[in-house]
């Protein structure tokens, strides 16, 4: 019987670079003119029906007067089409305009464009290159950087998919003026989330400074981008697969996307997330791991921001508690939360654990009484 052994050893360089500012397109186009994307002349550009108008369609001509062959390629805005469907429908299209592997995927939009077309980018000929434009404060707190993409399914949110880095990411904060306040508001979620977990300072200008973010004050805004990026890649770099320390950007993720699915989606990304910290916070006051005055300031915060921080009504507790054991931490059927320490640092429970396994009980009544 022979044996032989594959040898795969090798180095990737996967870094990439973040560029905050205003109107990028220009940026993105001489960009690819620079070889960014290597030889790629052909570009995919992936988008929502709340962007296409405002910022899909100018990147797709500014691609093609530069001299690109450039096509748009449009889905339903909201979580809803986050699935295997709409992925299949993208790639589809991508397929019959004659897309190949020598094309380039640019994602246009917010975290659900970000997730999907990066889902799209990273298995539509085994890889191709991809760039993200990000017009949603959600998307340049979060979604656009760290690679992860994904769909939700019918039982949970984001365990199909991949870690895949994009080539640049692109933060306009002009973009940030078109938004719907809700969405703005939901966008501030992600970032007290990066301050209660990271960086107390950052917490306080937040509390000093919530009407000038979402009167989208030009040099508050991009305060406000540069702490959130450099908050996430400084977790990321270190743990790019979430082996472990990358498991604190889940602070606030295990009821909040529980909540998210059972809502039906009716509940934005940032909204379900914000009940979620809201119920972290109360359970780890109860813990011990901050005190009474620090937990009622992370829910005032979110109070003055417009972000809910009660379960609504219509949620079936029950049902909520069971959708628990579908989140990507729970391990041999237990449930595990990461904690905040305190306002600006995280709990440690072991050498690089960073999640506590948590009792159902103990959640459940937090959750009954939220």
């Amino acid at each position: 019987m022979q044996n032989f052994r594959v040898e795969l050893k090798k180095i990737v360089d996967d870094s990439y670079d973040v560029q905050i500012g205003r109107d990028l397109i220009p940026a993105l186009v001489c960009d690819m003119k620079d070889g960014l994307v290597g030889k790629s002349r052909k570009f995919a550009v992936v988008t929502d029906s709340n962007v296409e108008k405002n910022y899909g369609v100018p990147v797709t001509e500014a691609l093609r007067e530069a001299g690109f062959a450039a096509e748009i390629f449009v889905f339903p805005a909201g979580e809803k089409s986050k699935v295997r469907k709409t992925k299949e429908m993208i790639e589809d299209a991508m397929l019959a305009k004659g897309f190949r592997r020598d094309c380039c995927v640019v994602a246009v939009g917010g975290g659900v464009v970000s997730d999907l077309a990066g889902f799209v980018a990273g298995t539509f000929g085994r890889g191709v290159p991809f760039v993200n434009y990000a017009t949603t404060l959600l998307a340049a707190a979060d979604a656009s950087i760290g690679g992860k993409t994904a769909v939700d399914t019918e039982l949970a949110t984001n365990l199909i998919g991949l870690i895949y880095q994009p080539r640049k990411v692109y933060v306009d904060i002009d973009t940030w003026k078109t938004l719907p306040k809700e969405h703005l508001i939901n966008g501030m979620a992600e970032t007290v989330k990066h301050a209660c977990l990271a960086d107390r300072d950052f917490f306080e200008y937040i509390e000093a400074h919530v009407e000038d973010v979402l009167a989208c004050i030009p040099e508050v805004c991009e305060y406000i981008s540069e702490k959130n990026c450099n908050v996430k890649y400084q977790v990321v770099m270190k743990d790019e697969k979430e082996k472990s320390l990358r498991e604190i950007l889940n602070l606030g993720h295990t009821v909040g996307r529980a909540i998210e699915t059972v809502s039906g989606y009716c509940l934005l990304h940032g909204e379900a997330l914000s009940i979620g910290m809201a119920a972290q916070v109360n359970l780890g006051c109860r813990l011990g791991f901050l005190s009474e005055e620090e937990r009622d300031r992370v829910i005032a915060l979110q109070e003055r921001i417009g972000l809910p921080v009660r379960i609504p009504d219509y949620i079936d507790r029950e049902e909520l508690v069971r959708k628990l054991y579908t989140d990507k931490k729970v391990r041999d059927g237990k449930l595990r939360f990461v904690f905040q320490k305190g306002i600006g640092d995280v709990m440690t429970f072991g050498e690089d654990v960073y999640a506590r396994p948590t009792a159902e009980e103990e959640i459940r009544e937090v959750i009954m009484e939220l």
